[in-house]
């Protein structure tokens, strides 16, 4: 084997966003962690992987302050948040826990 020939590539998500249904499975795995620093990691993704600056300008903030929001140094108010799902063309949809429809029933 030739030296140097064995090549290490960094892994990033943003060259698996591709599809609607790619963003939308991304997403939905992250909000799955009930863990909101990590599903506001990912939308900010998502965002950068759509053109972050098209995002920011559309919900009428700054490139910087949609950045600072979406990457777990501070967290963004909920309008933010919702502006910004709505900007990427995604809407958020609720289905019930199933242990939640079980303890109801009883």
């Amino acid at each position: 084997m030739k030296k140097g020939s064995n090549k290490i590539t960094e892994w990033n998500i943003l060259d698996y966003l591709k599809t609607e249904e790619d963003i939308a499975n991304y997403l939905e795995a992250a909000l799955e962690e009930n863990d909101i620093e990590y599903f506001l990691i990912a939308l900010g993704n998502v965002a950068k992987a759509r053109s972050i600056n098209k995002i920011a300008k559309e919900i009428g903030v700054g490139r910087e302050s949609l950045y600072k929001s979406f990457s777990g140094a501070r967290r963004p108010n909920v309008e933010t948040v919702f502006k910004a799902i709505d900007a990427l063309g995604l809407k958020v949809n609720f289905t019930p826990k199933s242990t939640y429809n079980q303890s109801v029933a009883a």
